[in-house]
């Protein structure tokens, strides 16, 4: 019998509470708006400072054409293409700005777009902005150059133009294919388009197709969701990520549409969640992280396996086959997140004043961060939980004469019901999550954050639940 045959509703009852995803730590919430231009300056000065290091590379382009309800993304919602055209523009002329600030370091290893809809982009655009990013930002011969689509809007002259630039991933939304489900959060996509689009993308060469599906949406049920996973594994897709539905709509105030009473229980969300878990299993996939699955051969699946996998804003991602990891990524786009020599920046909302940065020849930033020694000691721990499932205490050296069971005492403190419930083990060697600790893996690696405390004293709330 499996060990998650022991998750109980009392044991989910007890874990669910709101929680950071940890794409970042310090997480978003902690960022500050007096991160300055000089900050950012400074910051692409000591990036610059590693010339043989590569970089990541993201793109957003938040344009849609019409408005998914469930979707946590920053998106703008137009059918007037004309609109993405002035986009990539500016896009460009801020791809200059970063250029301008890296004299020494251009060199890409992962290059990914997303939005929104990077396809909601004409075919000469998508070339336009790629080819003139390419100028700038080079890519390494073994880049992973990723794109995220929608199949209701992408053709296969799109498909064969990224093809043809380079692009070697394709990810796309499933989310369920049941009606109900997509009807309710107003995304109607059809297996067959989708599947054209998979097809379309297997012939032209890409070296991997990806897919998500999202499990919590409302009217979903086991059935109708394991009808989608058995559709998606009939399908051999490469990689699936199996997001749980993040319910915010004090952040994203269009999920208010989505009614309330139609979204599954804890206990039926788990149900689904479970479901997956057990039939890509099945199908031989490898659980990896958080909430993804990949195929064995997937170059996910050989960095999880080597403790090579690394997590950041573009969610589970490998290392270079050197075992490097590009860990500094710049970021291109309104509300885009960048990670640069220990900083964090997070750039403006809105579409005007992005454009008006730009104008004035300065970076588009809201907030930002500059982590701490004591951020990066937490920011290597919340990583060695979330993307090897271990915690060894002997990779942490000893800081200010203290060991770390001493550091971290009150984190260790708060792990120990979780021992008990038979999450994780924690011994004088380490902490290990165990398989029903995987569930809960957000839960293991909170009480490492040192802000998280302060705010849940807050009344304004900032994460989705855990479960």
């Amino acid at each position: 019998m499996s060990d998650l045959s022991r998750i109980t509703p009392a044991l989910l009852a007890r874990y669910d509470q709101p929680g950071p995803r940890y794409t970042s730590y310090p997480t978003a919430p902690v960022w500050s708006p007096e991160f300055s231009h000089a900050d950012w300056r400074a910051a692409m000065a000591d990036a610059d400072r590693e010339a043989d290091r590569p970089l990541s590379l993201y793109v957003h382009i938040p344009y849609c054409d019409s408005m998914c309800w469930y979707c946590g993304c920053s998106v703008l919602i137009t059918k007037n293409v004309g609109r993405g055209l002035r986009y990539v523009d500016y896009l460009l002329r801020e791809a200059e700005l970063l250029a301008e600030a890296l004299p020494n370091r251009r060199r890409i290893a992962q290059h990914h777009w997303g939005g929104g809809t990077p396809t909601f982009l004409p075919p000469k655009e998508l070339e336009r902005l790629y080819t003139g990013l390419q100028r700038l930002f080079p890519s390494e011969p073994d880049a992973e150059v990723s794109i995220e689509v929608d199949p209701r809007v992408t053709s296969i002259e799109q498909l064969e133009v990224l093809a043809g630039l380079g692009f070697n991933r394709i990810s796309m939304g499933v989310q369920d294919f049941t009606r109900e489900v997509q009807e309710a959060i107003h995304r109607v996509q059809s297996v067959e388009e989708t599947l054209a689009i998979v097809d379309g993308a297997r012939r032209l060469g890409f070296a991997s197709v990806n897919v998500d599906l999202v499990h919590g949406l409302p009217y979903q049920t086991t059935e109708g969701f394991g009808e989608t996973v058995d559709t998606i594994i009939a399908w051999g897709i490469d990689r699936v990520a199996c997001y749980s539905y993040a319910h915010v709509p004090w952040l994203k105030k269009h999920q208010r549409v989505i009614p309330e009473e139609a979204l599954p229980g804890r206990d039926e969300k788990h149900a689904l969640f479970l479901l997956a878990l057990e039939r890509f299993a099945a199908a031989g996939y490898e659980a990896l992280g958080l909430d993804h699955f990949a195929r064995p051969d997937d170059p996910l699946s050989i960095a999880a396996r080597s403790g090579t996998m690394h997590r950041n804003f573009m969610g589970y991602t490998t290392r270079m086959a050197s075992g490097d990891v590009a860990e500094d990524m710049l970021n291109l786009g309104i509300t885009a997140i960048g990670e640069v020599a220990g900083r964090f920046t997070q750039n403006v909302k809105e579409l005007r004043r992005w454009e008006e940065a730009i104008d004035r020849g300065e970076p588009a930033i809201e907030k930002g961060w500059r982590r701490s020694a004591d951020d990066e000691e937490r920011r290597r721990i919340i990583l060695d939980l979330m993307c090897r499932f271990r915690l060894d205490f002997s990779g942490y050296e000893d800081r200010d004469g203290l060991a770390f069971a001493e550091r971290h005492a009150r984190a260790l403190a708060e792990l120990r019901p979780m021992q008990d419930d038979g999450l994780v083990e924690v011994d004088a060697d380490g902490v290990r999550v165990l398989e029903p600790g995987r569930i809960f893996l957000r839960n293991v690696a909170m009480p490492f954050d040192a802000y998280l405390r302060r705010q849940r004293e807050s009344d304004r709330p900032m994460f989705s639940r855990t479960i």
